[in-house]
Parts: structure tokens; sequence; C-alpha cells
């Protein structure tokens, strides 16, 4: 994947491109990038997300949705973040997964995501990939959101890969088929 420093900030510099912005050169595919990386590197990824999002110098406006506090946010609006361990010990690990797909669903978490209005130069960009799974799988999580923002560019913080056709999560689950989103960098 190259040196990582290096294609982050070859990435700061994509996003404030007119053709990146407009999704200009997709042949009229959706804006929907994903920045793949080694979730080794979680911590520097981090680290340049927090420093990027409080560039006010940029010349777009980046709107981050991590993933997990979302779903820590639905837990809470359900009144179930705080019942979860004791949940688990009792019922187990499978019965726990399967009732928190029945609640943080994809509804939710484009609830909470979806904004108005959309202006020129916002940038959807979607952080906490690895740290939400199982609750939620990205290339489902893009599927609802593509006709909501059809209007700007999504990014998509993702540790693991992505050949084009397939998301394979910290490069060792079995992959997903998406084949909406570019390979960014």
């Amino acid at each position: 994947m190259g040196n990582l420093n290096e294609r982050l900030d070859n990435l700061r510099e994509l996003l404030q491109t007119p053709e990146f912005l407009e999704g200009k050169g997709l042949s009229n595919e959706v804006n929907i990038r994903i920045f793949c990386y080694e979730p080794k590197d979680e911590m520097v990824v981090r680290h340049f997300i927090e420093k990027l999002t409080l560039d006010y110098t940029l010349g777009c406006n980046i709107k981050e949705f991590n993933l997990y506090k979302l779903f820590l946010s639905i837990c809470e609006d359900k009144k179930i973040l705080d019942r979860i361990p004791d949940m688990e010990a009792k019922k187990g690990s499978e019965f726990l997964l399967n009732r928190l797909h029945t609640i943080a669903t994809v509804d939710m978490f484009t609830n909470k995501i979806k904004y108005q209005p959309h202006n020129k130069g916002d940038v959807l960009l979607l952080t906490g990939v690895g740290e939400v799974y199982p609750f939620m799988r990205v290339h489902t999580l893009l599927n609802a959101l593509q006709p909501l923002f059809s209007d700007m560019p999504i990014l998509v913080m993702y540790p693991g890969k992505f050949d084009g056709s397939y998301l394979r999560l910290f490069d060792k689950l079995t992959p997903n088929p998406y084949y909406r989103a570019f390979n960014v960098l």
C-alpha cells in the first residue's frame, strides 16, 4: 500500500480538488471512495483524522461520522448500553449479536448520519469501520447512504483491503461484494 504518511498527505491534497469534490472522472458513478490501510496503522490514521477535522484551512468541509460512536449512541438511545455485558453473560454472544442487529439497524445508522442541507464542499467521512464490526458492515451502510448523499463525496477510512469488487475487513475476514466504490490512493 505504500508509505502511509505519504498516502495520507496525498489524501489531504486530494480532498481539496474539484475533481474529488465533484466526482469527476468516475464515469458518472457514485462518488464513494475507500482509503485502505493496514489495521496495525489504526492509531496513525486516527491522528490524521483528528488533525484533518480540525484543519479549517481545507478547501472542503469534513463531516466525520465514527460508526462505533454512532453504534454506542444508538444503544444509549435504546437504553441498553449498560445492560449489554449482563445480556452477553446470561444469554451468550450469539444471542447478543442477533439482538443488537435488530436494534442497531442500517436505518438507525443512516438516521444518525443524514443531515440537510448538504453544502458545496461537504465530504462525508466514515471512520470507526473496524471498531463497529460485527454490529454494522460498511458495504451494507454504503448501500443505504448512497441515495441520501448522491450529491457529495463519501470517503471511508477502511482497515483492510478493497480490490474494486470486494471489501475484506482487516484483510482477514470473508470478503463482501461491493462494486460502487473506488480505491483512493
